[in-house]
């Protein structure tokens, strides 16, 4: 009879039944998550910031570009041979644990991908077509002489200018 008696829904001298929920809301001593305030000034001035220096990146691209854009075809391929000579080295000294610095891999990389881009558009203002350039690539890349690359070339001179200077 007791166990009735406590489950009845009329609210008993022992306290067994629910305050209503209205109550239970304005008790309660957790009010949320407290969030720093945010001065949006501060961050105004900080998007205001960010555009003149990217604007200054963009004409850096575009006189990079435009000197791209007067050289020839053979010497953009010189060069993009000596930035993959250069990639290669870089790997090799990572792979080596040597001192290297990594931003160097995505600077060479977007300067390769810049001068490829350079020669695709002489291409297509010549009118070649996407399935005939990538031939003449194929070609291109099975004609290429592997040498060492001028980082390598400096490299070897600095150790046969020492062994010369060991034997005098």
């Amino acid at each position: 009879m007791l166990a009735i008696h406590s489950l009845s829904s009329t609210p008993c001298s022992s306290g067994l039944t629910s305050p209503p929920k209205s109550t239970l809301l304005t008790k309660s001593s957790f009010h949320g998550l407290r969030l720093p305030s945010v001065n949006l000034s501060s961050s105004l001035r900080l998007r205001v910031q960010t555009p003149p220096s990217s604007v200054v990146v963009m004409v850096k691209k575009e006189d990079e570009l435009k000197e791209l854009r007067t050289k020839t075809n053979e010497q953009l391929n010189e060069e993009i041979l000596q930035l993959k000579g250069e990639l290669f080295m870089l790997r090799l000294q990572r792979s080596a644990r040597e001192n290297f610095k990594p931003s160097d891999f995505g600077r060479m990389r977007k300067r390769v991908a810049r001068m490829l881009t350079v020669k695709r558009e002489r291409e297509i203002e010549q009118g070649v077509g996407k399935r005939l350039s990538r031939k003449l690539d194929k070609a291109w890349k099975r004609s290429i002489v592997v040498r060492p690359p001028p980082s390598l070339k400096k490299l070897q001179e600095k150790a046969t200018a020492e062994a010369e200077a060991e034997k005098a």
